[in-house]
C-alpha cells in the first residue's frame, strides 16, 4: 500500500526541493563568479564557463559521479535477494520506482541515495550494512534512503557535494599558485596576493555553509518520512545509534565533499569539527524518532 501523498504534503515537499535546488545552482554560480571577479582579468570568463559546465554535469550525471566517488558496484539480486526484496517493498509503499542498487566495499555500515529524480535514482549500501546489521535496522536505513528519493532531495544533496568538491579544488589550486610564486603583487595583477588569500579563505567556508544550509534539514525530513513509511521510528533510531558507533570505530575514507550523501557522517569527527558537520547530531535525530513513537502511542 502506497503512503498517502496528502499526509506528507507531497506537493509542498516537491516545491521546496526544487527551490533548494535552484538556490544551490544560483549560489554556485554566484560564488564562482565572485572568485573570478576577485582574481580579475580573464578569470571571470573562465569561472563563468566552469559554473555552467558544473551545473550541467551535476544535473545529468550526479548519480554516476557519486557512485564513482564511492567506488560502488552494481548489487545484483542474485547476491543480495533480501536487500532487493526490502527495497522493492519500500519503493511500492513510497510510490516511487525501484531504484538501482549498488554495493560499496567497506566494513562500516552506511548508505546513501543519489540521482536527479526518482526515475533515475540509485541507492548504495556498504557491505558492512548488509552483513553486520539486523534486518529490521537494514530495512530502516533503506527506508531513510527511499524517503530521500521520494522527497526529491537527492539532487540537492548531489549539488551540495559536487559544489563543495569543486570549490575545495579551486581553493587548493589557488593556494598552490600563491605559495609557489604564481601571484603578482607588484601591479595588482589577476593573481594579487590579497585576492588569492580571500578566495582561499572564503571559498571553503562558503561551501561548508551551503552544505550546512540544506543537509541538516534534509536529514530530519528523511528521518520523519522514513518513520511514517515504516509505521514507527524505533528501528531507524536503533539503526542510527548502531551506525554512529560503527562510524567512530571504523571510519570510511571518502572525499570530505561527499560525506553529506551518507545517512551518517562516514568520517570520524570530534570536538569543534562536529560544529561543521553536514549531519545533525545523532542524539537529536534519535530523540525526534523516539518522540514520533511516543506521540503515535498517545494519539
Amino acid at each position: 500500500m502506497a503512503v498517502g501523498a496528502g499526509g506528507d504534503n507531497c506537493v509542498a515537499v516537491k516545491l521546496a526541493a526544487h527551490l533548494r535546488t535552484w538556490v544551490l545552482v544560483a549560489a554556485l554560480t554566484a560564488l564562482l563568479l565572485a572568485i573570478g571577479g576577485v582574481l580579475g582579468g580573464g578569470f571571470l570568463y573562465v569561472f563563468v564557463a566552469i559554473a555552467v559546465a558544473m551545473n550541467v554535469l551535476v544535473f545529468w550525471f550526479s548519480d554516476r559521479l557519486a557512485l564513482a566517488a564511492a567506488r560502488a558496484h552494481p548489487l545484483s539480486e542474485h547476491d543480495a535477494a533480501d536487500v532487493h526484496r526490502i527495497v522493492r517493498e519500500l519503493a511500492t509503499r513510497a510510490d516511487v520506482p525501484m531504484p538501482r542498487l549498488y554495493l560499496v566495499a567497506s566494513e562500516q555500515p552506511n548508505a546513501f541515495a543519489t540521482g536527479r529524480n526518482p526515475r533515475h535514482a540509485a541507492v548504495a549500501v556498504t557491505s558492512g550494512l548488509v552483513e553486520r546489521l539486523p534486518r529490521d535496522q537494514v530495512r530502516a536505513v533503506l527506508a531513510h534512503e527511499l524517503a530521500h528519493i521520494r522527497n526529491r532531495d537527492t539532487l540537492v544533496c548531489s549539488f551540495a557535494a559536487m559544489i563543495a568538491g569543486a570549490i575545495a579544488a579551486v581553493a587548493n589550486i589557488l593556494q598552490f599558485s600563491f605559495l609557489f610564486g604564481g601571484h603578482d603583487d607588484d601591479d595588482g595583477g589577476p593573481l594579487s596576493w590579497l585576492g588569492v588569500i580571500a578566495a582561499i579563505v572564503v571559498a571553503p567556508i562558503a561551501a561548508t555553509l551551503l552544505q550546512l544550509g540544506v543537509s541538516r534539514q534534509r536529514e530530519y525530513l528523511a528521518d520523519a518520512s522514513a518513520a511514517r513509511l515504516l509505521g514507527e521510528g524505533r528501528p531507524l533510531a536503533d539503526a542510527l545509534e548502531t551506525l554512529e558507533r560503527e562510524a567512530r570505530s571504523r571510519p570510511l575514507h571518502v572525499n570530505p565533499a561527499t560525506e553529506s550523501l551518507y545517512i551518517v557522517n562516514p568520517l570520524s569527527r570530534s570536538g569543534i569539527a562536529t560544529l561543521f558537520s553536514t549531519h545533525p547530531a545523532i542524539e537529536d535525530r534519535v530523540r525526534r524518532l523516539r518522540a514520533y513513537d511516543a506521540d503515535a502511542a498517545a494519539a
